[in-house]
């Protein structure tokens, strides 16, 4: 596949650009046992993303690879016996200090999440675990992060707070010019009876207060007003936030899930998918992404590694 047939669009070409200039991520690609997972991860390689090391059945991927007229010669193998001990002995590559993020395989999400969190062998930190959808969507003029739409199902305030400073660390790592956070909900008033509203009036204190960092918060606001100007002008909703948020946080994994994949299959958004929280950052795909979508993914998590190169760097000085 030629590099111009994967690109959807100029603001994913950018993405791609930018993350081909940095030294390739070397990742962990946890069971590659399909056509699908194991293709992405040789494409994401042949554009200089990153460095797979596949963890699966020796035996299983290449056939897989034969079948598919892929070569993995130049990639190492990492021996397991299914699918639960690849999630185990990629996490454990990470822990060795030989893998800078993890990628989702053929096995189920809770394979690898449930190797990524597990008390003593897992890579968890202080930080709560959430997922970002970094998405493209055709006619709105700034990409869009959403979260949480995948990992956490019914966070409260205290999950919030990590949900909200994860997908900020996100927009800076994306380099954008300013992280503009929307906290929404099914109005932009404060009301008792819907607990959104609330959490997102604590969270937009405890930024102003210092305890979330490095964006700027409003909240609660409805979809049209964090993502229209014309909207947060009829409502008359003056903040630098509203019309122009570029990080739009959902109450629930189930508004979080129906928002992004509306954007995808009814706007023809693309969209590219990082866990944050754990030591490395975790690429999480599935069987219906585009080969644009899983580059892309691939493509974050090298923007994301080179930021917290970068933080350790600082921090040695």
């Amino acid at each position: 596949m030629e590099k111009d047939a994967i690109r959807s669009n100029e603001r994913y070409e950018r993405l791609l650009r930018t993350a081909q200039s940095l030294p390739p991520v070397t990742t962990a690609v946890a069971h590659p046992c399909d056509e699908v997972s194991l293709k992405g991860a040789v494409e994401a390689a042949r554009l200089g993303l990153i460095t797979p090391i596949l963890v699966g059945p020796p035996d299983r991927i290449r056939d897989i690879a034969e079948r598919a007229g892929l070569d993995i010669s130049g990639f190492p193998l990492k021996e397991s016996a299914h699918s639960h001990d690849s999630a185990a002995k990629a996490v454990e590559l990470v822990r060795e200090g030989k893998a800078e993020a993890l990628m989702k395989g053929s096995l189920h999400t809770d394979e690898l999440m449930g190797a990524v969190v597990a008390r003593d062998t897992g890579i968890r930190t202080a930080r709560r675990i959430s997922h970002c959808f970094v998405m493209d969507v055709p006619g709105h003029k700034d990409p869009l992060i959403i979260t949480d739409a995948a990992v956490n199902i019914a966070p409260d305030l205290a999950d919030k707070v990590d949900i909200v400073q994860n997908a900020i660390d996100l927009g800076h790592a994306l380099q954008f010019a300013e992280v503009r956070v929307a906290i929404l909900s099914a109005m932009e008033t404060v009301n008792p009876k819907v607990p959104s509203t609330v959490e997102a009036a604590a969270l937009c204190k405890m930024a102003d207060r210092g305890q979330i960092t490095g964006g700027i918060l409003d909240g609660p606001l409805a979809l049209d007003n964090a993502i229209s100007e014309e909207a947060a002008a009829i409502k008359s909703i003056v903040s630098p936030v509203a019309g122009r948020a570029n990080v739009l946080v959902v109450p629930d994994l189930e508004a979080g899930n129906m928002l992004a994949k509306s954007l995808s299959f009814l706007a023809g958004a693309d969209a590219a998918g990082i866990v944050l929280g754990a030591r490395v950052p975790i690429i999480l795909t599935s069987r219906a992404d585009s080969v644009v979508s899983r580059l892309a993914s691939c493509a974050v998590a090298s923007l994301v590694a080179e930021a917290r190169r970068q933080s350790a760097a600082a921090a040695i000085r």
